[in-house]
């Protein structure tokens, strides 16, 4: 599912540290402008008549000068206009805002590779207590009528299996190009080195170990994965010894599709 990214952003003034407005105050002054009264301008643009009053008093206290003027009485009667500098601050506004409005189109075409980062950017504001948090798109699902076999492509092109119930799998709005995160704990993970053979473990990543923290009973073990990637072990330090897991050492990591928890980003 590829997610269409836009970016968004408004122009405010301030003055000396002093907010004076943005959007909705100068288009209050444009408005008022327009109809020759403040009552008129001000339901013009659903702002009621205090809020109004509000605002200009406000923009004329941090303009230092009025940005309206009582304008003479007619045949139609008086009514309230813009001051030169009031008519120029909407003016530049709209120069101002002309322009950020084609930067901001200009950055989103620029800010597309944004959508590939999105699940990533998701991902990294989860806290889990699983060491193993991959990333990728769902390649395909086998429903069945209790449980659901979901592919998960990672990064590298590597897959990871994982058995959902067919209720999760719903619930998730799983399908084929869902962004998803697999994760893993790495108690769960065994690790071989040298020629597997045949094993029940459906997921099965090889790779080379790249880090060892060796602890008093337990020591981790982390595998570097072809693409750039990275799985963890949790295994017995006699274990870690016998196997002589060092750096270097090609070594693959098994877990089974029971294992893997699947979520969806928010």
């Amino acid at each position: 599912m590829v997610k269409q990214v836009a970016l968004q952003g408004e122009v405010w003034i301030t003055l000396d540290g002093q907010d004076f407005g943005g959007h909705q105050r100068v288009e209050l002054l444009a408005s008022i402008a327009e109809h020759g009264s403040i009552t008129q301008g001000a339901k013009a643009i659903g702002m009621s008549y205090k809020a109004a009053w509000d605002a200009i008093d406000a923009m004329n206290n941090l303009a230092g000068e009025p940005l309206l003027e009582r304008s003479a009485g007619g045949k139609g009667g008086g009514g309230t206009r813009l001051t030169h500098r009031g008519a120029q601050l909407v003016a530049n506004f709209r120069r101002i805002e002309y322009e950020h409005t084609v930067f901001m189109k200009h950055l989103s075409r620029q800010s597309q590779g944004l959508a590939d980062d999105y699940l990533l950017l998701q991902s990294m504001k989860m806290k889990t207590s699983a060491r193993n948090q991959f990333s990728g798109t769902v390649a395909s699902i086998k429903p069945g009528a209790v449980n659901d076999e979901i592919i998960l492509r990672i990064v590298g092109g590597q897959e990871i299996v994982a058995i959902i119930t067919h209720e999760s799998a719903q619930s998730l709005c799983l399908q084929e190009g869902t962004e998803a995160f697999a994760l893993v704990k790495a108690s769960s993970i065994i690790l071989a080195t040298g020629e597997t053979g045949k094993l029940s473990a459906r997921n099965q990543l090889r790779g080379t170990v790249c880090r060892v923290q060796p602890g008093a009973v337990n020591s981790e073990v982390t595998i570097a994965l072809p693409g750039g990637g990275t799985i963890a072990a949790t295994v017995t330090r006699d274990s870690e010894q016998s196997m002589e897991l060092e750096v270097g050492v090609e070594a693959t990591a098994l877990f089974k599709a029971s294992s893997v928890i699947i979520g969806v980003p928010i």
